[in-house]
């Protein structure tokens, strides 16, 4: 059996995109971006861990919110440059509350509406 991280694709910052779904519902929850050392991190505590681009350090999803994600299982996309993970979430996934982070939906002409919780704006 291979190990993940001897297959896992990383960008040149050895980043790899992670999905977060809702376990149970399917719902997308976020997008977020794993080292080996954060993924390493998930598995051992069974909690999202991700690397802050924006930061520049390792962020433990719901660690000062609360909002933790249990993550209940990891899959390998086919070319294995991204994952997804099945978790169920301890409150609102996204920072404005919303259940996730894909609140607004996107017209033909690129116009954007509301389709969240109704805690965001646009």
């Amino acid at each position: 059996m291979k190990n993940v991280f001897d297959i896992l694709k990383r960008d040149d910052a050895g980043l790899v995109a992670a999905i977060i779904q809702h376990a149970e519902t399917g719902q997308v929850l976020m997008l977020g971006y794993m080292n080996d050392e954060t993924l390493q991190i998930t598995l051992d505590k069974q909690k999202a861990c991700f690397w802050s681009r924006s930061r520049q350090e390792i962020w433990l999803k719901g660690e000062t919110s609360g909002n933790m994600l249990t993550v209940k299982e990891i899959r390998v996309d086919c070319d294995a440059d991204a994952l997804i993970l099945q978790c169920l979430p301890d409150g609102p996934t996204c920072h404005t509350n919303e259940t996730s982070c894909f609140y607004r939906t996107v017209d033909a002409e690129g116009n954007m509406a509301l389709a969240g919780d109704g805690v965001a704006s646009l």
